[in-house]
């Protein structure tokens, strides 16, 4: 009976969780980032607000939801992403991975869904933020690493969506050609979620049997140099690092599954 109404919370808690972030959203949108382009002209300093806002925004969603009971967190390695210039790529086992990774970076880039830059909780933030939206083309590259060039960190998700359960994980190239074209070493982080909840086969309502409890784990750069310097193709140095970074994601994933 217990276990009944403690799930029947975190049923109520996580609508309260998405309904608080729908809010947030609305009011950036609404209020927040007007006033900041009426008393903010120069561009730069517009987006590094916008940015931060959103940032402070996720690092109270996410205590907030931890606060309602829905989800606990243990990050490792966090110190290593306090640098600048970083090609920040990860898994995607859940709805709130970007929301993490933002949280834990004040000035993050993210490539984004076109579709959240026409979503009204969305697309505020994203205009004012600058985020570069998976839309663009051929020049999508160019301007990923155009962003890492100029010190932002951006936050890739390879798999280009949550992770798919049952199946094995299938990276896309855009990741690896940033970091191979750039040059841009990777920093991998690695998040895990016991049980898995909100995740691609998951509705919203339908609450793993416990608290999600997320590890996140900033592992050490993966260098793009000894690629480069067997003078391959870009093509193939892309494919071989994508290889490598999947390789690299199911050892991890591995390593907690039998610890």
């Amino acid at each position: 009976m217990l276990e009944k109404l403690e799930r029947g919370w975190r049923v109520v808690a996580t609508a309260i969780s998405f309904a608080t972030f729908g809010l947030g959203g609305l009011l950036l949108w609404l209020v927040y980032f007007p006033l900041l382009q009426l008393f903010v002209r120069d561009r730069a300093r517009l987006t590094r607000l916008a940015r931060l806002a959103v940032h402070h925004s996720f690092r109270f969603f996410i205590e907030w939801m931890r606060c309602l009971g829905v989800l606990s967190y243990r990050i490792e390695g966090v110190e290593k992403l306090a640098r600048r210039g970083l090609l920040i790529v990860a898994n995607h086992p859940t709805l709130i991975d970007v929301v993490f990774l933002v949280a834990l970076v004040p000035n993050a880039d993210c490539v984004v869904k076109a579709s959240l830059a026409r979503n009204p909780f969305t697309r505020g933030p994203i205009r004012a933020t600058g985020y570069l939206c998976n839309d663009s083309g051929p020049g999508l590259v160019r301007d990923c690493i155009a962003s890492v060039k100029a010190g932002n960190n951006l936050i890739i998700f390879p798999e280009g969506t949550r992770t798919r359960l049952n199946r094995p994980m299938q990276l896309q190239r855009g990741a690896a050609n940033i970091a191979v074209r750039g040059p841009c070493d990777i920093t991998p982080v690695t998040i895990r979620c016991e049980p898995l909840g909100l995740n691609k086969e998951a509705a919203w309502w339908q609450v793993p049997p416990r608290p999600m409890a997320f590890t996140i784990r900033v592992g050490d750069d993966l260098p793009v140099a000894p690629l480069l310097a067997e003078e391959v193709s870009e093509s193939l140095a892309a494919r071989q690092l994508t290889a490598r970074l999947q390789a690299d994601f199911l050892q991890e994933q591995t390593r907690h599954a039998d610890a």
